[in-house]
């Protein structure tokens, strides 16, 4: 057993705050989206490629950075991460064309990757000594994803509003930097000997963005066009062949028997569908306020900061606690039938809606069911993995998430855009728009929920067991 580190709650401090910061890169520029349309040349179709850009670079590399954080070190991965991190941020301030901005959130994509599964190694390692703690620092670091996530969109409101959108990048530079000068206070890991699965990363990268792509276009260019076809049977390829070289290589970055970890499939698949619900879900609501009800942009993230609020209170103090009582397969799948009915609730949106009759009980519903299945699904993907396999793991179930964003978001785009949301200055189409797209991730959750209840194996056993370290060199059933 390793040594208590006394300093390990300072630490947490450290490794919530970059979640908090990577997660928030993924919505901080939703507020800022119009005033970047009008800067950088976007069309209506295009701007989910500010989005798109980082989470599909992010999630496709997550795997990699896990398997970086295992063999390098965890706190080696981390500083390089925030490094890339800085740089990316950088760069997007500084665009001034839309291909520019495109490439600078694909470089903080390639820190985020680096950072999120090496910080969960880090956090695994400080608490492994202890089931309370690790359950007590496992419900702050989850609450700082979901927190920022929302909280960016409120920050993004802010810069715009009173500085500029490129304010919303510049802001990870300073942060960056005391990231790094904080990193003395994480445990310093020893590297070990193995081999670095590049192609198998370019496979997997490289058929999760054609997928999106060709999502993207297909409204363009017709679903049944021979560009639309060849391009996701290119991206059904590139993934076949990821799979192929997991199977056939000695050192594969996801070894496949780590699927026989035990409800980490039905728990990756939840969080899959959990955020292709969830980020469509703001994406949208963001535009429905700014771009219907004519909000500015401080006043569309002020609007949704409500959200936060109740993401916070229950993610610390009250979804933990649930979990351990009633187990955590009722949370995930209550929580995504909650999250289904909020989105229910705002597809009733109007093109002369309120905030406060439109907008905001919808909202606060949408947000409960988030906080009821984010941790619940986290903690469930986590549990059965050896600590050598922490940072594979984590990496699978954050992975899981972002193709879900990318996927999700690309396809209720697609969805919106055929149903008017690409008519600027139509209330009307837009609202009929905006309302499908909230149909859509309604769906998606509601399926979520339904299989998660069917399909996941869950008793209060296994939910002390998620809130608990894995065993070392404990063998794991199908």
């Amino acid at each position: 057993m390793s040594t208590v580190n006394p300093r390990r709650w300072w630490a947490l401090l450290v490794l919530a705050t970059a979640q908090f910061m990577v997660i928030m890169d993924t919505s901080i520029i939703g507020v800022a989206l119009p005033e970047m349309q009008k800067d950088l040349g976007f069309s209506q179709g295009e701007l989910q490629w500010v989005f798109n850009a980082y989470v599909i670079v992010f999630g496709g590399l997550l795997l990699l950075g896990g398997r970086l954080s295992d063999l390098v070190g965890a706190r080696k991965i981390f500083v390089t991460g925030w490094a890339v991190m800085i740089a990316g941020s950088v760069l997007a301030a500084a665009a001034q064309t839309a291909w520019v901005e495109i490439a600078g959130r694909a470089v903080q994509g390639v820190g985020g990757a680096l950072i999120a599964p090496s910080a969960m190694t880090l956090l695994m390692m400080l608490f492994m000594h202890d089931p309370k703690e690790l359950g007590k620092a496992m419900a702050l670091y989850g609450a700082a994803a979901p927190a920022g996530g929302t909280a960016g969109v409120f920050l993004g409101g802010v810069f715009t509003e009173w500085a500029a959108w490129q304010w919303v990048f510049i802001i990870y530079i300073p942060i960056g930097l005391a990231t790094l000068a904080a990193t003395k206070l994480l445990p310093n890991v020893e590297s070990r000997r193995g081999s670095v699965d590049v192609l198998g990363a370019v496979a997997v990268t490289a058929g999760l963005a054609l997928a999106v792509f060709a999502v993207v276009r297909a409204p363009e260019v017709g679903w049944g066009s021979t560009g639309t076809i060849l391009q996701l049977a290119g991206a059904a390829a590139l993934l076949i062949l990821f799979f192929v070289i997991q199977k056939s290589i000695r050192e594969p970055l996801m070894p496949l028997s780590v699927w026989r970890v035990p409800r980490l499939g039905s728990a990756n698949l939840a969080m899959t569908l959990l955020g292709a619900a969830w980020i469509p879900m703001w994406y949208f609501l963001n535009l429905y306020l700014q771009q219907v009800l004519g909000f500015g942009a401080f006043e569309s993230g002020a609007a949704l900061l409500p959200m936060t609020v109740l993401l916070m209170i229950f993610m610390t103090a009250i979804t933990a606690r649930l979990m351990m009582k009633v187990g955590a397969k009722p949370l995930i799948g209550g929580g995504l039938l909650v999250l289904a009915a909020g989105l229910v609730w705002l597809a009733a949106v109007e093109p002369t809606g309120t905030f406060l009759v439109d907008v905001l009980p919808a909202s606060l519903v949408a947000a409960l069911g988030m906080s009821l299945a984010y941790i619940p699904t986290m903690m469930t993907a986590m549990s059965g993995a050896p600590q050598e396999q922490a940072g594979l793991a984590s990496g699978i179930v954050n992975t899981t998430y972002n193709v879900g964003s990318a996927l999700g978001l690309a396809a209720l785009t697609a969805v919106a855009m055929s149903q008017g949301a690409d008519q600027l200055g139509n209330l009307p189409k837009l609202t009929e728009g905006f309302s499908s797209a909230f149909v859509g991730a309604a769906i998606i959750a509601a399926v979520g929920g339904v299989v998660t209840l069917l399909v996941m194996k869950g008793d209060k056993a296994a939910a002390a067991e998620a809130a608990a370290p894995a065993a070392q060199g404990e063998k794991v059933s199908a």
